[in-house]
């Protein structure tokens, strides 16, 4: 049988390592060997001897996930074999955490797949509170690697003092832990009452790092639980 499906691109090549790599630009592949935490429902496929359980979550996390809507509902992964994860077609990216001080902001849905040597926590973001709908948005720290999704191509755009950068909160994917963030209002009162523009409040951040945003407000990657 002969077709273009059968491309080497295409194939699944036995992995050399322990760890996640690139399948291709939709979907992580996975050599487990010992544990890693997914989200759930994002596996594909998988060969070996893997078992997938549901990981619980401690009750702080969970009461912040009840008031909120938002969270990372995730899954262990734990045996020895490969395992695919995807979400919606959407793109795949590897994050590399070198030393042990690497953190990142990151919104829950965008979350694939990572290291179970990673930790996160899921953290209000400081200066929005409920006035913003109540931004609650995960933090990863540690040595590892984390594997993240994106609807559509990202935009990386650096953030610098006295240069501040403002985003919409639904397109909004992650930045780094250290910038200062609050809510900015861009829309006039009187323009409110008119009918408005659409784009009421945005998410600033400050300081020196990066914010990464995706070139849409909804779509693949949505769902948070």
């Amino acid at each position: 049988m002969r077709s273009d499906l059968f491309a080497k691109e295409n194939m699944a090549e036995p992995a050399t390592q322990a760890g996640m790599t690139l399948q291709n630009s939709k979907s992580i592949k996975y050599a487990v060997n010992g544990e890693c935490l997914a989200r759930q429902g994002a596996m594909v496929a998988y060969r070996g001897n893997l078992q997938f359980e549901k990981k619980g979550q401690g009750a702080g996390q969970f009461l912040k996930r009840a008031v909120t809507g938002e969270g990372l509902a995730l899954m262990s992964v734990k045996g020895q074999g490969e395992c695919w994860f995807a979400l919606s077609a959407a793109n795949c990216f590897i994050l590399d955490f070198d030393q042990p001080s690497d953190t990142l902001t990151l919104n829950g849905r965008n979350v694939l797949c990572f290291d179970s040597t990673l930790s996160y926590d899921i953290k209000v973001v400081k200066g929005a509170g409920m006035a913003g709908g109540g931004l609650f948005n995960s933090v990863f720290t540690g040595q590892g690697r984390l594997g993240v999704v994106c609807d559509g191509t990202p935009i990386v755009i650096p953030v610098s003092p006295g240069y501040p950068v403002f985003v919409d909160t639904d397109a909004v994917v992650g930045w780094s832990t250290q910038l200062q963030t609050g809510l900015h209002r861009s829309q006039s009162f009187g323009s409110m009452i008119r009918g408005g523009s659409g784009e009421v409040m945005q998410l600033r951040l400050d300081g020196e790092g990066f914010v990464v945003v995706r070139p849409s407000e909804t779509g693949a990657g949505a769902p948070t639980g």
